[in-house]
């Protein structure tokens, strides 16, 4: 695939609508997980990068291997993210699972 794409000069975009993607992606997960989860949902975001960091760092094809690496560092950001999220329902910008326990 990588040879495709670097023969028409497409690589880089293709790399960046599909990173556009993923961080677009990751917003409404985050909004849901919080939701649903609550903040211990962090952990399989870490879990997740982890794989992912693993997954890049093997996969030979640099069109992937960018990928993971996009996905990993997405899932690192959403660990933040799940706080900030709790914070924004706190505050009532977002609303709170009522069958959710809190703390």
């Amino acid at each position: 695939m990588t040879d495709f794409l670097s023969e028409y000069h497409i690589l880089g975009l293709v790399i960046g609508l599909c990173t556009f993607l993923i961080i677009g992606i990751f917003h409404p997960i985050t909004i849901k997980c919080e939701y649903y989860f609550g903040a211990g949902c962090r952990w399989w975001f870490l879990v997740l990068g982890i794989i992912a960091v693993a997954g890049s760092i093997w996969v030979r094809d640099a069109f992937w291997s960018s990928l993971l690496g996009v996905f990993a560092f997405s899932s690192f950001w959403t660990i933040g993210e799940i706080k900030e999220q709790q914070r924004r329902v706190e505050k009532g910008w977002f609303p709170h699972n009522p069958k959710r326990k809190t703390k």
